[in-house]
């Protein structure tokens, strides 16, 4: 049973499936990296120009199947709630955008050329307009490469057949649209870093920076009906992350994100599709997690394990960001995008300086942060109206996504991690300076989030 009481993989919510050989052949597309026959070179982005400039949206949620026979996969050996692919499709003008999230830790870049390839083939969207995304629940399957074991290869298949399932219901409810923003407040994140003894450590840092503001955005169609609620909050999805069962199991689930939005997909019904879209995580952990540091009086670190008790941390908290999530909702007033504040969506990039990316494994007061090079890190801005999302790869802290929003022109700005597969923690210079579990766990060197912001900011201000 899942922790709601619904029957785990059971009945899933979505908009339409696809049936017979189209499912078959959009999946086998996903898997060979098959694109849109008839777009040709330099056409990317453009659907003709006779376009309505209005917007319309259509959004599409199924589960991916991870059945018994594939169990144990990757040390998880039983699902307890379904792990979900939520696809948005957006256009105007002579544009299509889809907006990809998966309740996945993190993905692969052959499984996103697999979930684009798919798309575009079914929808009719350039790939280089598909934003691929996941909510960082840490109780979920890596992607490996499909080479690496025949389990790796069928659970890309699973994740294909939900993505041509959510892309199919997404399309089929392509319709006029208008949008609205509104911000909200909850407290279900803690600032991650403490000092211990030895040094700082991962645990309740109550007195850390920490962002609880809950960013949302509705989109409805032109009665006033809602189509989907996105969701922008920084916090990663860790209640249960490496909790362990009684029963020796180890749970599939898609933690706080997926229980948060569960709760606004029941509170809309079954026509209304939730993305979480996860902020500044990197810094960030639920308050409560089944798994957890505790401190003594003297610094000393310990780990305890709440095992099936677990559940009801998850259940609570997911509750409590849901509920916050419909009340700001239904404060919101939609109206239509104008032609000044139009439909789009960037990539740009910045050069950072690199490190050597450690594996931390416990606190320590000494560390090597030497520069061994550099990388580029893309940056994807998408605009709907009065709102901007913007993010990047690695995960961001607290301080970098505030002053990102601080210096923002937009009225409603969302600062995301985890673009594009996601990749190692991108900490502030303070955390270097204490030398973190975030500093140590990074490939990205000291001063890197203050010229990724920056960089963002001159993006934003040039629009």
């Amino acid at each position: 049973m899942a922790e709601n009481g619904e029957m785990k993989n059971g009945p899933i919510r979505r908009r339409s499936f696809l049936h017979g050989s189209v499912a078959a052949a959009v999946t086998a597309a996903s898997l060979t990296g098959g694109t849109t026959a008839g777009r040709a070179a330099g056409q990317e982005g453009t659907r003709g120009t006779g376009a309505s400039a209005g917007l319309k949206a259509g959004a599409g949620r199924a589960a991916i199947d991870i059945p018994a026979s594939l169990l144990p996969l990757d040390g998880f050996t039983t699902v307890q709630d379904d792990l979900c692919v939520r696809i948005l499709l957006l256009e105007s003008a002579a544009r299509r955008i889809a907006l990809v999230v998966l309740d996945l830790t993190s993905i692969s870049a052959e499984a996103i050329t697999a979930i684009r390839a798919t798309i575009s083939e079914a929808a009719d969207v350039a790939t280089a307009d598909i934003v691929v995304t996941v909510t960082h629940t840490f109780s979920a399957p890596h992607v490996q490469a499909t080479s690496s074991s025949p389990a790796a290869a069928q659970y890309l298949r699973q994740i294909a057949e939900a993505t041509s399932a959510s892309v199919a219901g997404a399309l089929a409810d392509l319709r006029p649209a208008r949008v609205g923003f509104g911000t909200g407040r909850c407290d279900v994140n803690v600032n991650r870093d403490v000092r211990t003894a030895d040094g700082w450590w991962l645990g309740t840092g109550e007195a850390g920076p920490s962002d609880k503001s809950v960013g949302v955005t509705r989109l409805d169609d032109m009665q006033g009906k809602p189509i989907a609620v996105l969701v922008n909050y920084s916090v990663q999805s860790s209640v249960m992350m490496e909790s362990v069962m009684a029963s020796g199991d180890l749970p599939i689930t898609a933690d706080l994100a997926g229980a948060a939005m569960r709760h606004v997909e029941k509170s809309y019904g079954d026509d209304v599709v939730g993305f979480f879209l996860v902020g500044s995580c990197g810094d960030q952990a639920p308050a409560f997690r089944s798994k957890r540091y505790i401190i003594d009086k003297d610094r000393n670190w310990s780990q305890v394990d709440a095992r099936d008790a677990g559940w009801i941390l998850l259940t609570v908290q997911g509750e409590r960001l849901g509920t916050e999530v419909v009340r700001v909702s239904e404060t919101i007033e939609a109206s239509a995008i104008s032609a000044t504040s139009p439909l789009r969506l960037l990539t740009d990039s910045v050069t950072v300086d690199t490190i050597a990316a450690g594996h931390p494994t416990g606190p320590t007061t000494t560390y090597d942060f030497t520069s061994n090079g550099t990388a580029e890190v893309p940056i994807r801005v998408l605009t709907i109206g009065e709102g901007v999302y913007v993010g990047v790869s690695p995960e961001l802290s607290t301080d970098t996504a505030l002053d990102i929003r601080k210096n923002s022109p937009f009225k409603h700005t969302a600062v995301m991690s985890m673009l594009e597969g996601g990749a190692k923690n991108m900490a502030e210079s303070r955390s270097y300076a204490r030398i973190t579990y975030e500093a140590m766990d990074s490939s990205y060197a000291k001063g890197s989030a203050e010229t990724v912001a920056a960089k963002i900011n001159a993006v934003l201000h040039s629009l």
